[in-house]
């Protein structure tokens, strides 16, 4: 609620400092798809909570939630979580149908009208309200519904491109594939000409990931990866099914909202990029957890175990912190990028930043510049930006 409130906010007019402009209205992620996924996972656990409210105050309130979530699932005019969330109404539709067969008590009918009444007025209020963001289309939303399943041209088109070229890489090791966050290292290798996902001019010609956490789950963790995943949702979702004919009411709803958390998970991620960012991915997992089954007994670690493990995690933790605190350090610090000794003050809290050292390669005179154009080229070899640099200081490689 809190995200599909910052993202209303800033459609609306709202500007803040942590509000990005560059890709709205995202609110605080940034990007308006990145919170438009996070919607469609979520809007199945808005409506759990509104049907199990405690009180019309509660329902009320999760209902608002809903139609938010709706409302800015709308404005973000992002096809892969129109889809997610179609399908998941659809989904949950159908396991609802199958819980309520013989017990019509389920869920109050009153609930389920003010769950119908939030998604119509959030999309209404979409639509129809004036807002600030600035589409080049006179019919943003017509255009949206009109191009939802386009993949003879435009973006749709792209993306098949970038799927047949990526799946290329599952060959260079179709068992482990090519490694976690690997796919812009090696992308290079597989891309054809007229590609839209890679530019071969730009310092960095491609995202740092693929339009489908699928294609990427092939590509990067190889087929081991990808059957282990998907054999977990297929057994998540076989659970929730059997649970919809559960004698506890609750966890027949639990059912229902799992299989819509999970269809909207499936159906995002198939056409953009998901569960390769942490926030849905956190998101996803937690919800997942709390809305399967207790399958048997919960097992307590011993006094001794605790011991043993607390001090590696919290040694992971401060080493995580310290990592991530160096990458945020070097963003404040680098700034605009100018004058060219913030980057070299940057660079010492993240040395492994391609784009730190491909710009301080770019802004300075070849007797510096040689070590970070080497040092850029290293992280990414196949890349022609920190080559170009080399050979212009008198270097081959």
């Amino acid at each position: 609620m809190a995200g599909a409130l910052a993202g209303l906010a800033q459609a609306y007019g709202v500007e803040l400092p942590l509000l990005a402009g560059a890709r709205a209205p995202g609110g605080t992620f940034g990007n308006r798809n990145f919170l438009a996924h996070l919607m469609a996972i979520g809007a199945p656990l808005l409506v759990l909570l509104l049907l199990e409210a405690r009180g019309p105050r509660r329902a009320t309130l999760a209902a608002v939630g809903l139609g938010m979530m709706t409302g800015i699932v709308i404005l973000t005019r992002s096809r892969a979580a129109w889809l997610g969330v179609g399908v998941s109404v659809a989904v949950m539709a159908f396991g609802w149908l199958v819980a309520r067969r013989g017990r019509p008590g389920l869920a109050p009918a009153g609930r389920w009208r003010r769950a119908g009444a939030a998604l119509l007025i959030g999309a209404l209020a979409a639509l129809l309200l004036p807002n600030r963001l600035d589409w080049r289309s006179g019919s943003p939303y017509s255009d949206t519904m009109r191009d939802l399943t386009n993949y003879r041209e435009g973006s749709g088109h792209g993306r098949l491109i970038q799927y047949r070229n990526t799946l290329r890489l599952a060959e260079l090791d179709p068992v482990f594939g090519t490694g976690p966050g690997n796919w812009p290292v090696k992308y290079p290798l597989v891309t054809t000409p007229g590609d839209p996902s890679f530019a071969g001019r730009d310092p960095m010609p491609t995202n740092p990931w693929p339009s489908s956490d699928w294609v990427a789950l092939v590509a990067e963790r190889g087929a081991v990866g990808a059957l282990m995943l998907l054999a977990t949702f297929a057994v998540m979702g076989l659970t929730a099914l059997r649970r919809l004919r559960s004698e506890d009411p609750a966890e027949a709803r639990r059912a229902v909202a799992l299989l819509g958390v999970l269809a909207a998970t499936l159906v995002t991620g198939a056409f953009d990029a998901v569960l390769l960012l942490a926030p849905p991915t956190l998101f996803m997992w937690t919800a997942a957890g709390l809305l399967l089954p207790p399958t048997r007994a919960p097992v307590s670690l011993s006094p001794s175990a605790r011991r043993r493990l607390v001090p590696l995690l919290l040694v992971f933790g401060v080493a995580a912190a310290i990592r991530s605190a160096g990458q945020l350090a070097a963003i404040i610090t680098a700034g605009p990028g100018w004058p060219v000794e913030r980057l070299t003050r940057a660079v010492r809290y993240d040395p492994g930043s391609y784009r730190l050292h491909l710009m301080i390669a770019q802004r300075t005179g070849c007797a510096e510049a040689r070590a970070h154009a080497r040092a850029a080229a290293g992280l990414f070899p196949l890349l022609p930006a920190p080559k170009r640099r080399l050979a212009e200081c008198g270097v081959t490689r």
